[in-house]
This record gives structure tokens, sequence and C-alpha cells, in this order.
């Protein structure tokens, strides 16, 4: 009993000295130190100039506390029908629960990975019945052969010791992918969020150019029943009854033909909010929301709100923590091991001083010949973490085109939609003249079809105007980052 009780001090010794090295060597770790790779960031956006600022009335450069477009941002364009669906993407879109679900994966991933920070304990009770070998029995001490069973309840114990980092690079390399897939769900939403406005607006617009169309409808059979007037007073020939027919029955096709479009973005809405589409309509209702003015902030602040590019970072950080996970694979892994448990020949007794066991012991193993696989390993690691360089860059120079592309679009579109709406008022007073000269028998019915063609026209285009305006207004929202900010929900998401 006393040399037990030496021996397992001696054993408790070694122990001591191991976890002290372990304290020693814990700050070790073979992963580069990290820095966000540098992009080259204007200081502004080209759009931005002061002298453009009259020229747009769908953009302005933001106020102190005004850069970041926060929350629920389709609320600033008042229109209670569309908060009302994008408050159904987050619950019922099918693309955003697949990407919560490998951010959560992901999350797993994490608690897996840390789970190598503790030791591995196993239990594995067993019973064994033997039977001696009859010719063994003859050549032993026993004439007989006998059996016996055995009672085992062992306890196993394996702890690996982190000296070089591998399992720290693990769990960082790990935590940082989970943020970077919780950067791939706001991305997500994000994406569907702004999907669900634009095809909103456009749906809206169509309802607005079928109203201009049945306008025109009405306005074409007030010409109709005039001509048809004229022609039973002798005044117009059949010609011009037909041509009114024409019209009329141009303008009821070209109405009739908007519903397949309003009926192809109403189905896509309700695939994004993840209904049926058989079960989901849309009440018409001409578009009647304006633009507003989106702050825009300054390029820097695209490096922190836009999901992508925190995502592709984060990339970038996990990489940089795998090169750490595959040079520790030169360094030889320790591992400390112990078991107790209780073995005996006798259920009642199992439990029981004279029955207890216990071995402590440790390990190091170490690679000496792999014919260059640990250096191919590593080399991998670099390249890879080149390519996420790559990748977050690309991301970032991206980000910059969808902001001035949407910035230079928003400014054209404020100018040509002015003019536009000038070329509608000119043909309407164009089709006003003309009506009146046709009335007075000084011009010909053609004039009048001339200049209703040239009204419709003219409203269709402004109309279509109003839908890029809008669409590239949301466009802009989103390649600002929406309403998402990686400061407070990124890093708190992990446990």
């Amino acid at each position: 009993m006393k040399n037990m009780i030496s021996q397992l001090k001696t054993e408790t010794e070694m122990t001591f000295v191991a976890l002290a090295c372990v304290v020693l060597f814990g700050g070790c770790s073979f992963a580069p130190k990290y820095a966000t790779p540098a992009v080259q960031t204007p200081a502004a956006f080209k759009e931005l100039a002061p002298e453009q600022f009259q020229e747009a009335e769908v953009w302005r450069a933001a106020e102190p506390k005004d850069g970041v477009i926060r929350g629920k941002w389709w609320e600033m364009f008042h229109e209670p029908e569309l908060n009302a669906l994008e408050d159904q993407v987050a619950v019922s879109n099918q693309t955003v629960a697949a990407a919560l679900a490998n951010f959560l994966a992901a999350r797993a991933v994490v608690k897996q990975s840390r789970s190598q920070y503790f030791p591995t304990v196993t239990a594995s009770p067993s019973v064994t019945r033997s039977r001696q070998s009859s010719l063994l029995a003859q050549s032993g001490s026993s004439p007989t052969p006998f059996t016996v069973t055995e009672y085992a309840l062992p306890f196993d114990a394996s702890w690996e010791l982190d000296f070089w980092g591998r399992i720290r690079n693990t769990v960082k390399a790990s935590s940082l992918e989970a943020q970077a897939t919780f950067a791939d769900l706001e991305n997500v939403r994000l994406t569907i969020q702004a999907e669900v406005a634009a095809d909103y607006f456009q749906l809206r617009v169509l309802d607005a150019q079928k109203q201009i169309l049945d306008a025109a409808a009405l306005a074409d059979e007030g010409s109709l029943r005039l001509t048809q007037v004229q022609h039973k007073a002798g005044l117009a020939p059949g010609q011009d009854v037909a041509q009114a027919e024409t019209q009329l029955d141009i303008a009821h096709a070209q109405a009739t033909d908007l519903g397949i479009q309003r009926a192809q973005l109403e189905h896509a809405i309700a695939m994004l909010l993840g209904k049926p589409a058989s079960l989901f309509s849309i009440a018409t209702n001409p578009l009647a929301v304006e633009p507003v003015a989106i702050p825009s902030g300054v390029p820097s602040q695209l490096l922190e709100r836009r999901p992508d590019i925190a995502a592709a970072e984060r990339r970038v950080a996990e990489a940089n923590a795998q090169i750490g996970v595959a040079r520790a694979a030169y360094f030889p892994t320790i591992t400390l091991s112990g078991s107790v448990g209780y073995q005996s020949t006798s259920l009642g007794n199992l439990v029981s001083g004279p029955s207890l066991a216990w071995a402590v012991g440790s390990t190091l193993a170490q690679t000496l010949f792999d014919a260059g696989k640990r250096q191919a390993v590593t080399e991998q690691a670099r390249a890879i973490y080149r390519g996420t360089v790559a990748n977050y860059r690309q991301t970032v120079l991206t980000a910059f085109q969808e902001v001035e592309d949407n910035l230079s679009t928003l400014r054209i579109l404020s100018q040509e939609l002015q003019q536009q709406n000038a070329a509608v008022e000119s043909s309407q007073r164009y089709l006003t003249l003309a009506s009146a000269r046709y009335q007075s028998g000084l011009d010909s019915y053609l004039t009048v079809i001339t200049a209703q063609t040239t009204l419709l026209s003219n409203q269709e285009t402004a109309m279509n105007l109003r839908m890029q305006q809008m669409t590239a207004s949301v466009q802009l929202i989103k390649a600002l980052g929406g309403g998402w900010d990686i400061s407070p929900g990124t890093t708190a998401a992990i446990p």
C-alpha cells in the first residue's frame, strides 16, 4: 500500500509538471500575425461630388450619425404593404432558412472544436466469461480446465496538450468560419429583401401602366364614338372609324399583355416569401411612392456595413489560422492518458478497494518521414490564404462598382425623368390640339392617332423610368449594406 501511495505521488508530480509545461507553452502559436488585408479605398464616391448634389433627388451625402441605414430600411419608402411583405422574408423564405441552418451547423462545429481543450473520458464496462483449454490445463498447475467470469468497470481519459497551438488555431478557424457564415446569412437575407422590394415596385409600376392604358382605352372609346357620329353625318370617312377601332383594340391588347408580367412578378414575390404562388395575390394599386433621399456615407463604411465583405474578411482570417494548424504538424503531439476502474471475478465485490486498478501515462508522437506531406499541406494553406485575400479585395472592388453604378443611374435617371415628364406634357398638348383640329375638320383622324400614340409612348417611357429609378434606389441600399452592421451581432452570435 505504501508503494502504491508513493507511485501515485510520483505520477501526480508528473501530471503537475505536464500542466506547468502547458502553461509555459500555451501561448505558442505558429499562425502568422493577422491583419486585415489592405485595399485601395477612395476618399469619396465619384458620384458624390458637390457639383452633383443638385442633379439628383434620390441620394445625398450622409450627415453625422446618419451614415448607416439601420434596421428595416424598406420602411423609408412609407409603403405599408411592402413593410408587411418584408416582415415575412426572415420567417418564411426557404433560402434564408437554409442559410440559417448553415450558420447553426457552423456554430456547432465551433463547439466541436472547443471540446478538444478538455480531456476525453470514456467508460467501457464489460463482463467476460472464459474457459481454459483442456490441453493447457493438463500441462499447467490445474489438472482440470476451469471457467471464470470477470467483471470490469474501467474509466479511461486522454488529453492532448496543445503545445503548438493546433487546437487553438482550429478553434479560431471554426469561430471565424461561423462568423463568416453568419455574415452569409445576413447577405442572403439582404438579397432576398432587396428582390422583394424591387419586384414589388415593378409590380406597382405595371399597375400604373395598366391605369394609363385603361385611360387611353377610355379616351379611344370617346374618339371612336366621335368618328362614328361624324361618319354617319357624312363628315368623316369610314377609314377614320376603322382607325379609331384599331387604336382602341391596340390599347386593350397592351393592357391585357401587362397581365402576364404582373402575374409573374406576383408569383416571384410569393416564392420569395416562401408561399405557394397559387395561394398568394396582391391587389392592384398603381405606384404612388416617390424616391427617397438615401444617405450614402463614405466608401470606407462599406468595409463595415456590407455583410458579403465581412464574410470575405472573416474567411481571410480563418485561412490565416489554418496556416498555424498546418505548421503545428511539424512538432510532436503529446497526449496524457490514464485509466481507473475495478476488476473482479465477483460482481458482489466489484466496487471495492481490492478490485481497484489504475494506470497513468503519457505519449509523444512525432512523424519522422512523410515524403513532404506536411510541407505540401502548409503550402496549400498559404495558397488558400492568398486566394481568400484576392477574393476579399475583389468583393470590395465589386462593392465600390455597385455603389457607383447605382449612384450614377439615379443621377442620370433624375435628369432623364425631368426631360421625359416635359415630353409627356408636350405630347398631351399635341393631342389636345390635334383633337380640336380634327373636330373642326382641319386635320384627318390620322393626326389624332399619331398624337395619341405619341402620348401613350411617352407615358409608358416615363413609367419605365420610374421603375428603373425605384429599382436602382433599392439596389443602392443593398450595395450600401442595407440595415446590417457588423459590430452588434457577428461575434455575439458565436457561442
